[in-house]
């Protein structure tokens, strides 16, 4: 196992006992009442369509259309209700930028379609508009997601100042721990093995 898979492990599992000592959800124990949408293996909650809200959550989307205006966030959509956000069926024809994290893959008619709480999704310009359910999507089957790439294999470590093997191992697991600490690098293994090669190089090895 290459050094960034053992970082990540690393980072998952605390992250793993964080979430077993974290309260559940707000939204699902005791806020809006919730749906569970299984379709496609879908397999997510949502608030139920007509819940009224008093704020938005974080992140939320703003989305201009014809003369309404709309909010996205992870998948479902609010519109204003008064002061307040209630949580709708989108427009047909709406375009919102992003997909939500969570959906589920379809291809119809030779053509993609993204499915997510109740609504089809299909590529638009601009981001992704919200479309009537696409012919054949009652028996649709979705597409499985793609394995993830390999791993690339640790590079070859030349230390260039005849540094001894015990201080090149040393280095190496100060630059894994300082390479953590940069932006998406426990996202991303090409910047976390970028930031160790950076860090190795200032200390005086080559990395090939």
């Amino acid at each position: 196992m290459n050094r960034f898979a053992v970082a990540l492990s690393a980072a998952a599992l605390c992250a793993s006992f964080g979430a077993l000592a974290a309260p559940p959800p707000h939204d699902w124990h005791g806020g809006p009442p919730a749906h569970f949408d299984g379709r496609y293996h879908h397999d997510h909650y949502y608030p139920v369509r007509g819940y009224v809200s008093a704020t938005l959550p974080g992140g939320a989307i703003s989305v201009a259309f014809g003369n309404g205006h709309y909010f996205f966030h992870g998948g479902v959509w609010y519109s204003p209700y008064g002061p307040r956000y209630r949580v709708v069926v989108p427009p047909v024809g709406i375009v919102v930028p992003i997909l939500p994290a969570a959906y589920a893959t379809l291809w119809l008619g030779g053509a993609p379609y993204y499915y997510a709480n109740g609504t089809y999704y299909a590529p638009a310009p601009g981001g992704y508009a919200v479309v009537a359910p696409p012919p054949g999507a009652e028996d649709a089957q979705p597409v499985p997601p793609a394995p993830p790439p390999k791993p690339a294999p640790d590079p070859i470590v030349y230390p260039r100042n005849g540094q001894s093997a015990q201080q090149t191992e040393a280095d190496h697991q100060d630059c894994d721990r300082w390479a953590t600490t940069q932006p998406s690098a426990m996202a991303d293994a090409s910047v976390f093995q970028r930031a160790v090669g950076a860090c190795m190089d200032a200390r005086g090895y080559t990395l090939r």
